[in-house]
């Protein structure tokens, strides 16, 4: 896990000869290049610094429109495998992105006092717009991971982009919607009282609101002491975790911190499927057949082409089952957004 190699890169920077070891450890990795384009901003600075403690990465390239070359310096200091450049402006957006095997987006801007959701969503959408076009010319190949909000359209834009580049693979678009699967971990095990380390909860549907479905139904471990009261209140709770931060900031920011420790999970998962490592299965927001709507999220097995399996939902309960039927117009309202946005001139 992420953790365990965050914990690991600090236990070996103590003594020369541990650092020995773990350049003869790293000598044996395949080289990834990682780019965080808005590498800059609340999400991209904390997700640079994790990617830069990540044992899997050789090359991080970091991107912005201003204030790249301070976080690339900033990060370069620490003593690990990485070899981290900083690129500013769009002039410099190619050289960022050549040779990159995964993409990660977290570029856009929070929401602020008197801007509708629509400006937000054109501005957002404007910015993933420009990105995608620039990934499909100079890393056609690579994973993009996408963490701009409302990821609920702006991967639909990002599909239409590369299809009309004509580097459309659907195994390499993610939606990250880590996030929702940490949340319900987090509330799950403090209500059900077991170890948080050993929980798992499946969240599928979207990333916003009542589109995001935790299935407690299929939670392990299985706690039998919570009631449906309970488990209605922890479905609320992970849907309106965003908004719970929020407000716990007075307005003046929204979920980065988790939200950068949410994608440097997701973006390991890539790094370990692109390796081969066996059985990655991680829950994300990616073209699906299980339901009617061309996107979903769900579990999805990770591998050297990206996805390499969709997973169904399995057994749900009455209330998920309700859960999924209520989700479904408006996800598909959000894709049909995203998918208009990006064919427009």
């Amino acid at each position: 896990m992420l953790r365990s190699a965050i914990q690991l890169s600090l236990r070996r920077g103590r003594s020369s000869s541990a650092s020995q070891l773990n350049a003869r450890n790293f000598s044996s990795k395949p080289h990834r290049k990682v780019a965080v384009l808005g590498a800059a901003g609340g999400i991209g600075q904390p997700l640079s610094l994790l990617m830069k403690l990540n044992p899997l990465v050789s090359q991080l390239s970091l991107y912005d429109i201003a204030g790249t070359p301070g976080v690339a310096a900033d990060v370069s200091h620490i003593n690990t495998r990485s070899q981290v450049m900083g690129y500013v402006g769009e002039d410099q957006l190619g050289t960022a992105l050549e040779g990159c095997d995964i993409v990660i987006i977290p570029a856009g801007v929070p929401r602020k006092p008197g801007m509708t959701r629509d400006d937000l969503f054109n501005i957002n959408a404007g910015i993933v717009k420009g990105l995608c076009t620039a990934i499909a010319k100079y890393c056609p190949n690579a994973l993009v991971n996408m963490i701009s909000n409302p990821v609920n359209s702006t991967v639909p834009i990002a599909s239409e982009v590369f299809k009309k580049a004509g580097s459309y693979d659907e195994r390499r678009l993610f939606g990250v919607t880590t996030l929702d699967v940490v949340r319900a971990k987090t509330f799950y095990a403090g209500k059900a009282n077991v170890n948080v380390a050993e929980v798992n909860v499946p969240v599928v549907g979207g990333h916003a609101g009542v589109t995001i479905l935790p299935l407690f139904s299929q939670a392990t471990p299985q706690a039998n002491n919570l009631s449906d009261e309970v488990l209605t209140a922890l479905t609320k709770r992970t849907q309106d975790g965003g908004t719970e931060v929020v407000e716990a900031k007075a307005g003046k920011g929204s979920a980065t911190l988790s939200m950068a420790y949410a994608g440097a999970l997701f973006a390991d998962a890539c790094l370990k499927g692109l390796n081969g490592v066996p059985d990655v299965v991680e829950c994300s927001f990616v073209q699906s057949s299980i339901t009617e709507l061309p996107f979903f999220a769900s579990k999805v097995r990770l591998g050297k082409n990206g996805v390499e399996e969709v997973l169904g939902l399995g057994a749900l309960s009455d209330y998920e089952k309700q859960g999924l039927e209520a989700l479904l117009p408006e996800l598909k309202s959000s894709i049909e957004k995203g998918v208009k946005f990006a064919n427009q001139s």
